[in-house]
């Protein structure tokens, strides 16, 4: 290992945190990976559960709502808080609670993935540029005595660590971005079961308030 790092000179500790950064980069994504797997789930029993309420039967919708989905517990909530004359002010406050916590835990960990993709170019840039002033170094030293072989093999040397920072970005940016998309849509089935929840109870209601 150190005649390993000795060989790419300045750029062996910058690859070496590149490597650490890549193992850690792909942890997160299959953690993540795992999280959300399930967080779009319960979209056909939550539209049952929906009809069910909205022909005033709201202890049945209730046993169709399981804890699978963010949408499903956040549903669940609001028809128990509708059930039990929870006050309108105060369940629509502890429902955007709710939705606000489920979607923050969703995106623990994305940040350090979007971080990972910014900062491994710029650390791969770096092990470059200090490779190359290190063969321009050894160049002068030489005094006109070294030839282009030992210039070039400085430079694939240094231009190794860009290479790496890029292999290090790529993966974790384009994980970054999906599971972004996926957590931006399990927000959207939030509002959207617990909208057409207000809806359906509305539609309960009505026909004994006329």
């Amino acid at each position: 290992m150190g005649a390993w790092l000795e060989t790419l000179g300045t750029g062996g500790p910058i690859l070496l945190v590149l490597a650490a950064l890549s193992i850690l980069s792909l942890s997160v994504i299959v953690i993540k990976a795992i999280e959300l797997a399930t967080v779009l789930r319960g979209e056909e029993l939550r539209q049952q559960a929906l009809a069910l309420w909205k022909q005033g039967r709201p202890g049945e919708a209730q046993k169709l709502i399981g804890e699978d989905s963010p949408a499903d517990r956040v549903l669940g909530f609001a028809m128990k808080g509708l059930s039990g004359q929870l006050r309108p002010a105060l369940l629509q406050s502890e429902l955007e609670r709710r939705g606000n916590a489920e979607l923050s835990a969703l995106s623990h960990r994305i940040r350090l993935l979007e971080v990972i993709a910014m900062v491994s170019p710029l650390l791969g840039l770096l092990g470059t540029v200090l490779g190359m002033i290190q063969s321009f170094q050894e160049l002068e030293l030489a005094q006109g005595a070294a030839n282009a072989s030992i210039l070039a093999g400085g430079i694939w040397q240094a231009l190794l660590t860009t290479a790496a920072g890029l292999l290090v970005a790529i993966p974790a940016a384009v994980a970054a971005g999906l599971f972004s998309s996926r957590i931006d849509r399990a927000a959207q089935a939030i509002e959207t079961a617990v909208g057409r929840l207000m809806l359906a109870d509305e539609v309960a209601r009505s026909p004994g308030e006329t």
